[in-house]
């Protein structure tokens, strides 16, 4: 829904003017949908890099038994299984913050990286 909106916002005379110079719909694509949605794609892909470090706590859980500790723990089933069955919330509560920390930098980095290479990112 987000990329549609994106394309949705670029001008139409832009198209305008593709078609009058003789581009054709893949370069019209190229040089004219791509380039104007590109900081939103920035952005969105800074978003899904914070992403990385979560894990689908609820679905794993739902399918979790102690014959598959071993090849189903994530860092959420982890921290729940040894923190909160255990009463150990401090350790659940570092496995928390070492997701949340984690997560930060690599949204950082992302970032950098995204404004030192195409001058798009979150300010």
């Amino acid at each position: 829904m987000i990329y549609l909106a994106a394309i949705a916002g670029v001008n139409s005379e832009l198209y305008e003017a593709g078609n009058l110079d003789g581009c054709n719909r893949f370069q019209l694509a190229r040089y004219i949908t791509f380039p104007a949605i590109m900081p939103i794609v920035t952005i969105m892909f800074i978003f899904a890099v914070g992403g990385i470090v979560a894990d689908d706590f609820d679905q794993i859980f739902n399918l979790y038994s102690p014959a598959v500790y071993k090849v189903g723990d994530v860092l959420g089933t982890y921290a729940y299984r040894n923190g909160i069955e255990s009463m150990d919330y401090s350790f659940a509560t570092a496995v928390g913050l070492f997701m949340n920390i984690v997560s930060l930098i690599l949204v950082l980095a992302a970032n950098f990286f995204a404004k030192r290479y195409s001058d798009n990112g979150i300010r």
